[in-house]
């Protein structure tokens, strides 16, 4: 438990998984067997907006970190419990974003291979990622964490 206290255990880069995807989705589509994402005439605008939602989030939530003087950096440990701006609905508001960019590349690219990777996605963030954060934050502030986590959800 003493660890935990200090830093989280963190065993992988949380959007190595994201990138691997779409990079890997992007390879098997023009090498291997490609595998169409066409919603048509709004395909483009979709996926624009959807990476737009993701980046916002994204920016939403580096400046929530900022304001309260704590790291994004997950093998780092937090020095605030941030509870505040897009923590409101997700405890974990950049991996949330990261979705949207996923699904808004995936888009563009017009391949659906990224998001075949999704269920690997969430495997490698839950039990690779977040049970370690969720293990630091709980030691670190206690019972205001766990008063948070009844309060909001993991995604949404």
């Amino acid at each position: 438990m003493r660890s935990e206290l200090q830093r989280p255990r963190t065993l992988i880069l949380p959007p190595a998984p994201y990138a691997a995807a779409l990079l890997g989705g992007w390879w098997l589509d023009r090498h291997v067997l490609p595998l169409a994402f066409d919603g048509g005439a709004a395909s483009r605008p979709l996926g624009w907006l959807w990476l737009a939602v993701g980046l916002m989030l994204f920016s939403w939530t580096l400046w929530t970190f900022y304001r309260h003087h704590t790291t994004v950096n997950p093998y780092a440990g937090a020095s605030a419990l941030c509870t505040g701006g897009p923590f409101r609905f997700s405890r974990n508001p950049i991996y949330l974003g990261d979705w949207f960019i996923l699904v808004g590349v995936a888009l563009l690219l017009n391949t659906l291979w990224p998001l075949l990777f999704a269920p690997l996605i969430w495997v490698m963030l839950r039990f690779g990622v977040i049970r370690h954060e969720e293990a630091h934050l709980e030691a670190k502030f206690g019972e205001a964490y766990r008063q948070y986590k009844r309060r909001v959800r993991r995604w949404i």
